[in-house]
């Protein structure tokens, strides 16, 4: 039995949580935070020895969910697994590393056993990383130096070795790493950029994360990150990116990324009526549009992130990293 407590976030994912439950076995302790599912009932799924379920009546954002789940947990580690995750590996390399470092973090593959290159590592955002990004120049240009860099597509991930920023599907964290950290910035709400955060607040407490590429974890991706209405999509995940960005880049970075993200938003108002490839109404563009001018105009988030509006209450809350929506 391995000094672990798996921490599983859960909102409407019945249809994946049986086998990502099925293997974790070998843990001391399982604890899943359902964040107000309105689809199949997890109460039967969860009728596991080593599983606590803890049911929110509303969602809370993954944040505060793993949060939630790791002060309910009493294992000296915890491992921060997507529902849509299923381990495939032992996982005594992995709890060797993160004793070692603070945190460790496997390798995330496809059904076929491929590895999710782009995906499962990748360093730091800077400035230049998140223009490319809301300019689509990664998406037109995937080779590119700063996409190459941004995603570790210049390295064997095959190879073991210190990473800045795996993904947020599969993380293991010394319990006193994680305290000390003072777990997840619940700002970033509901989802996306708030386990890059956690990396980098790691990352600048002295800590890092080890990446194990011999202990794998198959993973579906995007499971309930596509069930996000499209029109609050946009809006969460340029706003968590904006956020991500004012908390670390130098103010006048940070205006150059939120005049990059006024540009990207006119460009999509323009081409997605065009294209309708991401289906995000040009009413979302321009609510983005009008948040990244205020943070142009004024250098910081216009509200706190940790105000939500009790609509958005129901909305979904675990994701996959990060991703751009297009």
């Amino acid at each position: 039995m391995h000094p672990v407590s798996a921490v599983v976030v859960t909102h409407n994912s019945g249809a994946v949580i049986r086998e990502c439950l099925a293997a974790l076995h070998d843990m001391e302790q399982v604890v899943v935070v359902d964040n107000g599912s309105t689809g199949e009932p997890i109460n039967d799924i969860c009728s596991i020895s080593n599983v606590r379920l803890i049911e929110n009546k509303t969602n809370l954002g993954f944040a505060a969910a793993v949060n939630q789940g790791a002060a309910a947990a009493s294992s000296p580690y915890l491992l921060i697994l997507n529902p849509d995750a299923v381990l495939l590996d032992d996982l005594r390399s992995l709890i060797r590393a993160a004793e070692q470092y603070g945190a460790s973090a496997g390798r995330l593959v496809n059904a076929d056993g491929t590895t999710q290159v782009g995906f499962t590592i990748r360093r730091f955002p800077t400035a230049w990383t998140l223009v490319f990004e809301v300019l689509g120049l990664n998406v037109l240009w995937p080779t590119n130096p700063v996409n190459r860099s941004y995603r570790y597509l210049d390295r064997d991930l095959k190879l073991p070795g210190p990473v800045e920023q795996p993904a947020g599907a599969f993380l293991l964290v010394r319990r006193d790493v994680f305290e000390k950290l003072g777990g997840f910035d619940e700002g970033f709400y509901p989802v996306w950029f708030e386990d890059v955060d956690f990396c980098r607040r790691a990352a600048e407490s002295g800590h890092r994360f080890w990446y194990e590429s011999g202990v794998r974890a198959r993973h579906t991706g995007a499971h309930s990150v596509g069930g996000i209405p499209p029109e609050f999509r946009a809006r969460y995940w340029y706003g968590g990116l904006l956020r991500y960005a004012g908390k670390y880049l130098p103010r006048p970075q940070f205006r150059a990324v939120s005049m990059a993200v006024v540009t990207g938003a006119v460009l999509r108002m323009f081409v997605e009526p065009i294209l309708k490839r991401s289906g995000v109404p040009i009413a979302a563009y321009g609510r983005v549009f009008r948040l990244a001018v205020f943070c142009l105009l004024f250098g910081r988030e216009p509200i706190p992130r940790n105000v939500r509006p009790a609509s958005e209450d129901n909305l979904e809350g675990p994701s996959s990293l990060s991703h751009p929506v297009g």
